[in-house]
This record gives structure tokens, sequence and C-alpha cells, in this order.
């Protein structure tokens, strides 16, 4: 599948250097530090996870599987939310290593998958850590592909796409209503949206959570908040749009796998659960329609 921008609008940032549209601890981070490799994340899906589908007592051990597979069963939650995606067209916004576009594309039937992030290194290891998905097969066009484009001038034309997801990225978004202008557009109508990630829950709490969180200070995460994101996907033409806590699914298993871990139980994403059980942020799932 070829894709092209719109007219008049750039095909996002060129390749090559992070560039000027990342922050630089946002080009830092998924670039030379490659937050994919960081144990926390293992499995280098890069999300928290969502954890109420694990097997086994739900007192025992979590182990780097059971971690692993709760970062899969937050796209499978989200994907989850598109109704017979099955042969059709999406696009994930923000797919870091692609991990989760292959997983999409593998157990959901969808036609196309097209993964896109801003990052030229994440692109990078999206195409070789799905090379096999990305090859043609007999003759017709591979299923899946990576390009580059930032949230807020995704390099697709109009109407293109009938699923759009994005999960644990719009932390990183600067610009949430240009997010939700730029996914209104490329949705076809009837076309349906799925976002995950964690926000905070009020103003006053997003003014609280750099203090507490070093993401939130340094740069690398905004903290939007739930109510704001809601209303941008409104004012963007979005319809339908619900909004859904899942942060009892989220925080407490994912605290309690960093603590069973020595090299990981004084890390600073342990203070997420504080920040959760104190009101000031949550995680939600987001879903609206197009046309």
């Amino acid at each position: 599948m070829t894709q092209h921008p719109p007219p008049g609008q750039p095909a996002g940032p060129p390749d090559g250097p992070a560039g000027p549209d990342l922050p630089d601890r946002v080009a830092r981070v998924y670039g030379e530090l490659d937050l994919s490799t960081v144990p926390a994340f293992a499995g280098g899906f890069i999300n928290f996870g969502y954890w109420t589908g694990l097997p086994g007592p739900a007192g025992r051990p979590l182990t780097e599987d059971d971690r692993v597979r709760s970062e899969q069963d937050l796209y499978r939650l989200v994907l989850g939310a598109f109704d017979r995606p099955r042969g059709r067209t999406a696009l994930e916004v923000g797919c870091g290593r692609g991990l989760g576009s292959a997983l999409a594309l593998r157990e959901f039937g969808l036609g196309t998958v097209i993964g896109m992030d801003a990052h030229p290194d994440q692109i990078a290891r999206a195409r070789e850590a799905n090379a096999a998905l990305l090859a043609p097969r007999a003759g017709s066009p591979g299923r899946l592909e990576f390009l580059r484009g930032a949230a807020e001038r995704i390099p697709l034309p109009d109407t293109c796409v009938d699923c759009l997801f994005s999960v644990e990225a719009a932390q990183h978004f600067r610009h949430l209503p240009g997010f939700a202008r730029e996914a209104a557009r490329v949705l076809r109508p009837g076309g349906r949206l799925a976002l995950t990630t964690f926000f905070a829950r009020t103003p006053e709490a997003a003014r609280a959570l750099p203090a507490l969180l070093p993401p939130f200070a340094d740069g690398l995460d905004v903290p939007h908040v739930i109510d704001e994101a809601a209303a941008a996907l409104r004012a963007a033409g979005l319809r339908e749009v619900r909004v859904r806590s899942v942060g009892d699914g989220v925080w407490e298993c994912y605290d309690r796998y960093m603590a069973q871990q020595p090299a990981l139980r004084d890390d600073w994403p342990r203070r997420y659960l504080t920040a959760y059980e104190t009101g000031l942020l949550d995680y939600y799932l987001l879903t609206a329609a197009a046309g």
C-alpha cells in the first residue's frame, strides 16, 4: 500500500536524525537509550500492561512471562474495541518497535496494518523486528508496513483507514487537538478510534504530577487531562466518545511485579501506583467513531 501525504501537507519529519519535531528527551529515550530494552518493559512493547487475564492464582509471584503477557493483553484490550476488524485497514499511531502492529495483524484478521512512529530509530527497529511479515507473499503486497510521521501530521490521505489505535503513546503527543483532527481526517466514515494511556484526572492533578514523576518533569511525557482529551476528540468531529477507566487492571500488578524484581523495586516507575492511589492520574481507554 503506497502512502502519500494529503495535498499541501508535509510527509512528517525527515528521515535521519530525530529532528526538531521531537523534544530532546523523547529523542534520546527512544533513540540512543532505546526504552524497549529496559527491564521494566520486558518484551519490548513499552507499556505498563493490562494484567487481569493472567493465568493462575491471583497472589502468586509475577514472572517476566507475565509481564510480556500483560503488555500483549493491553493491545488486545484496545483492539477488542473494534467491531468486525477482519479485512479492514488499521493505523497504529506510536507503534514503537511494531510488536503491537504485528499482534494486531496476526490475531485480529486485519487486512493491512500501518505502524507509524515519530522516531526514525523506532521505525528502523520495527522493520527489522518484523522483516518476515513485511515481505510480500507470492506476488501479493505485504499486509504490514511502517512509516515515520507525527501524531499531529499523519502522512496519509483523507479517509484511508477503518481503525486507528494507539497504545501508551498519547502521553508523548504535544498537541492532542491536532492529533484528534488528524484522526478524524484519516478515518473513513464509520471508522473507529481506540486509544489507551495514562492521563491526569484533573487540571490540578496535571500541575502536581511533575513533582512526583520525573517523566512529566523532564519533558518525556505531557500530563494531559482526561476530560480535555475526550473534549478534543469531540471537537474534531468524532462521535460516540467514550471514556473507560482501566487502572484497576494496570497499576497494582505492575507495581507488584516491580517490587518482586530486585533490580527494579526501587525504580521510579513504582511511583505511578502512588499517583493512582492519591487520585492524580489513572489509565483510560478512549473510543470514538468517525462520520
